[in-house]
């Protein structure tokens, strides 16, 4: 996987008509959170979809309140949205081979600020571009 598409999912909204970006960007301006860190020392293997994962030990209040004030403002506007419940994860490899054993990962990530990306099938699989940024406060 290449370092420019490792991301956290907050919300997955699928595929979005291009006049609908104002209206997601009027809603990621309106989500006010203060920056956070995420402790990640959990690794995992997804069967059904062949996927080597990482979480975080916790879930910080700052990130719940992000991807609730997300999903509560996407509902009131309209947007189809997953509404499974949220699980912080970061995917490390996709079509993964069934492992013996998980890495045993550890590391801190600061969370500065969150991003609008669209995905697409690339030459080398899923690809992600970012449209807009949105910063943390503090």
């Amino acid at each position: 996987m290449r370092r420019d598409n490792l991301h956290q999912t907050l919300v997955f909204l699928g595929a979005v008509a291009r006049e609908k970006l104002p209206l997601l960007e009027a809603i990621a301006d309106a989500a006010a959170v203060s920056a956070f860190t995420l402790d990640f020392g959990i690794t995992g293997y997804w069967p059904h979809n062949c996927i080597v994962w990482a979480a975080p030990n916790s879930t910080p209040a700052p990130l719940t309140g992000l991807v609730a004030t997300l999903e509560r403002e996407l509902a009131r506007a309209g947007f189809d949205f997953d509404r499974r419940p949220y699980a912080p994860h970061v995917t490390l490899v996709r079509s993964a081979r069934t492992p013996d054993s998980y890495p045993a990962l550890r590391f801190d990530w600061p969370v500065t600020e969150f991003a609008l990306v669209e995905s697409g099938r690339g030459a080398r699989g899923v690809e992600y571009r970012v449209v807009a940024r949105w910063p943390l406060a503090g």
